[in-house]
Order: C-alpha cells, then sequence, then structure tokens
C-alpha cells in the first residue's frame, strides 16, 4: 500500500483518487480552495462528476503540510493554467526524489514550457512523470475500462508509477517519451476545439475524420521538430488522445467548440462550460512554438484566428480547404 496524494479537488483528481483506492492505497485529496475541500467532505462528490461517489476513507484536505509530507506519490491534478502556482507553492514541502505525476496537459503561454519543466523549475527536488491518453474523468470514475500511458526520466519511476495505477479496469503502459507524450496531451486540445467548432457550423463525420487525420500529422510535426518520437504521436497519448476528445461530449474543449461554431466569444463558451478550456490557453502557445521551430500548424493557426483575431470560423473552413495543392506524404516517391 502507498500513500498517495491528488493535488487538485477537481473531476480528473477525484477520479484517480478512487481508482488509486480502489487498487488498495493510502489517498488524500488537497484542494486550493476551501469551498471545494468542504463540498467533498461534506458531500463525497464533486458536483461536476454527480454519482462517483469519494469513499469516506479518503481524506479531502486543504492543508499543503498534510498533503505532502510523507507521501510515496503526489498527483498533480490541477488544471494547466494553475501548474506553476500549486508547485511553487508546494515546493518547500516536497523532499528529495519526492515522485511527483502530472496527469494535467497544456503548454504554458509566454514561457512555452510543458507542465513537467514547469514542476522541474519551481520543485527542482523532485522525480517529476507524466500520464497521458484517452481518458475522461467521467468514465474512469465509474470504472470503465481506459488504457493510458505513463513517462518518466527513468525506467524504474515510470514502473513504480505503473504498479501503482494497474487494474482491470486501467491499463498502463510505460514511455521514455516524457516531451512527446506531453505535447500530443497539450495539442490534442487545440485541434478539439477546431472539431468542436465544425460540430457547431454543421459539419459532419467526413470533416471531423479530415480534422483528427490532419490534426495528427501538424501535431507531430511540431513535435518531431521539438525532439518527440515520431510513434509516441500516433500512439495512446496522441492519436488515442485526440480521437477521444475530438469525438466525445464529455470533452471540454470539444463543448467549447461547438458554441464557438455557433456564434459565441471563446469567453463566452468558457463561461458556459464551466470548466477550464485548456485547449484556449495552448492555442496561443501552439504558434509561438510553431514560429520558434520553423513548421506549419494551418489547423492550429485557424483556431488561433478564430479565438484571439475575431475570424469567421466558416471562413477559417473555406481558407484550410483552399490552401495550395498538397502531396499527402511528403517523402513518398511515385
Amino acid at each position: 500500500m502507498a500513500k498517495i496524494s491528488i493535488i487538485g479537488g477537481g473531476s480528473w483528481g477525484i477520479a484517480l483518487a478512487i481508482l488509486l483506492h480502489n487498487n488498495g492505497h493510502q489517498v488524500t485529496v488537497w484542494s486550493a480552495l476551501d469551498s471545494e475541500v468542504e463540498m467533498l467532505q461534506t458531500n463525497r462528490e464533486h458536483k461536476m462528476m454527480p454519482g462517483v461517489i469519494l469513499p469516506e476513507d479518503i481524506l479531502c484536505t486543504g492543508d499543503d503540510r498534510e498533503a505532502v509530507e510523507g507521501k510515496d506519490l503526489l498527483v498533480m491534478a490541477v488544471a494547466s493554467a494553475y501548474t506553476r502556482k500549486t508547485a511553487a507553492r508546494l515546493s518547500g514541502l516536497v523532499a528529495q526524489g519526492q515522485k511527483i505525476l502530472n496527469v494535467a496537459k497544456g503548454i504554458e503561454d509566454g514561457t512555452l514550457m510543458t507542465l513537467s519543466q514547469i514542476i522541474e523549475q519551481e520543485i527542482p527536488q523532485a522525480d517529476a512523470a507524466v500520464m497521458s491518453g484517452p481518458s475522461h474523468a467521467e468514465e474512469v470514475g465509474r470504472g470503465l475500462p481506459t488504457t493510458i500511458v505513463v513517462g518518466a526520466k527513468s525506467k524504474e519511476t515510470a514502473e513504480y508509477i505503473q504498479n501503482l495505477f494497474m487494474s482491470e479496469v486501467f491499463r498502463v503502459y510505460v514511455s521514455p517519451d516524457i516531451l512527446g507524450m506531453e505535447l500530443g496531451g497539450a495539442l490534442k486540445n487545440v485541434v478539439a476545439l477546431a472539431a468542436g467548432i465544425a460540430d457547431g457550423l454543421g459539419y459532419g463525420d467526413n470533416t471531423k475524420a479530415a480534422l483528427i487525420t490532419r490534426g495528427i500529422t501538424e501535431i507531430a510535426r511540431l513535435g518531431t521538430a521539438m525532439g518527440g518520437r515520431w510513434e509516441t504521436f500516433y500512439g495512446l497519448s496522441g492519436i488515442g488522445d485526440l480521437i477521444v476528445t475530438c469525438a466525445s461530449m464529455h470533452s471540454r474543449n470539444r463543448r467549447a467548440g461547438i458554441l464557438i461554431g455557433q456564434g459565441k466569444s471563446y469567453e463566452e463558451a468558457m463561461a458556459q462550460v464551466q470548466m477550464v478550456v485548456e485547449g484556449v490557453y495552448s492555442a496561443r502557445a501552439a504558434m509561438a512554438l510553431a514560429q520558434k521551430y520553423g513548421v506549419q500548424l494551418p489547423i492550429i493557426e485557424q483556431v488561433n484566428q478564430i479565438l484571439f483575431a475575431g475570424k469567421d470560423p466558416a471562413g477559417a473552413v473555406r481558407e484550410l480547404m483552399l490552401r495550395d495543392k498538397k502531396i499527402e506524404v511528403s517523402d513518398a516517391q511515385w
């Protein structure tokens, strides 16, 4: 039995808390929000996942020391925009070599850092790892089968975390490609916004399939330029996560995209979804990375134009369709 703290009391954190509890571990859930701690202590469920009940022996707390000290693993499950602030807040309590598993997805606007890079900068003494893949909290919380990937700098850390999470409903693979995993997880949210916008415009399955297929090409193009492995982008943390995020109504990014396609601003869409829409935060960072590494991301570029420049979504689709003619596989020989 391991002692594990979930740092972040949102729906994903709660789903993982239940999973780890069912695996026989001693679990604590920490939140920076007093109202969230009180809700979890009193109701034993999160308002965003009604009916998914926290066992009584899972401790819910807002006390930093209680959450961090003596724990075998800290699971960082806060939204990407709060990763740096949370890591800085807890840094002084983290022991040398203490394992921190980041399960959020995003790229920091401005610094262009991945979330594990932020954790390593704010908590240099930690052993940081990541987990990614097709995994909606709503399904994990209900015990529906899911397959996911853990990435770490050492095989030992990856396999340790794999053993903590592995169950008959949660199959875990391991990978050394932390960067590729994090880029896939962050950039798929931007493509999911595009898929939702297409749905909001009333387009069909053909459009969705095209966006998914060309979207993973853009993600892999940037990711490999930055040093990620090609295979990672065509695995669970790449195409697998992209498919589920573009297709499911559990996806906050797709839901926000639908509203944007129907004419709402991204601020109005985020307010209606009532959850953090990670793709909005990662979209601008993705374009900055594209410029830095000299790669083209036409879908992600149009998403940025819609979000931040007031571009008409239907006009963005027309521009994508009327781009210069291309060959699909650039190094293919006739």
